[in-house]
């Protein structure tokens, strides 16, 4: 392998904690609808990809997502329950970024949407003070910021050509195979997280920090 020079991170179960059950849940309590049958972390309906690419509004996300469901819930009990999923932001995940910032040039790419950017934003500044997550990267990049999705092939040229990395340089990491894949198919380092492993561990199983 190439000598890394730079990193690219997943956000969801790399450096947020991430239970997708949680919502799941929290919508099937609100609804009889089994909300399972349209989104799950390997497959999700057509409404969440065009949320996370930023091509509806979150008022229309939700007003979808109402007819859906099939009953009448109020804004607030749907926007509760679609980030019941987000947990928290552990500090050795973020003190490992600062560490690892004067070696390798570090990014994160994440599909999310203005709800779930709100809502981590405000856990990260209530558990540690940050406003949000740009003093632990060069930049970051969200789905809906950039029209992009992983794993489509766009969304990693987009952040090689953007920076000039080189794609053999180049590490992604990623709790999701299919988002592996994708890097893989440009000639990324991609490594999947597997459930419950810490990133750091992973990093020094490959000598990297």
């Amino acid at each position: 392998m190439t000598k890394i020079k730079n990193i690219i991170f997943d956000l969801g179960g790399v450096i947020i904690n991430l239970d997708i059950q949680q919502t799941i849940k929290a919508f099937n309590q609100l609804s009889a609808f089994p909300f399972e049958s349209i989104y799950t972390q390997l497959q999700q309906s057509k409404l969440f990809d065009l949320f996370d690419r930023g091509e509806i509004t979150e008022k229309i996300f939700f007003e979808e997502l109402q007819k859906v469901l099939g009953s009448s819930i109020s804004n607030d009990k749907l926007v509760n329950a679609w980030n019941a999923m987000l947990l928290d932001f552990p500090l050795n995940r973020l003190n490992l970024l600062k560490k690892l910032q004067p070696n390798y040039r570090l990014f994160l790419l994440s599909n999310t949407n203005e709800t779930h950017i709100t809502a981590f934003e405000k856990s990260l500044f209530e558990q540690h003070g940050y406003k949000n997550l740009e003093p632990f990267f060069e930049k970051v990049y969200y789905s809906c910021r950039i029209g992009l999705r992983k794993p489509d092939s766009e969304i990693f040229e987009f952040v090689l050509r953007n920076n000039g990395l080189n794609a053999q340089e180049t590490l992604f990491i990623d709790d999701t195979l299919q988002h592996i894949e994708g890097a893989k198919n440009l000639e990324i380092n991609a490594k999947l997280i597997s459930k419950n492993e810490e990133v750091g561990v992973l990093l020094k199983k490959m000598n990297l920090v």
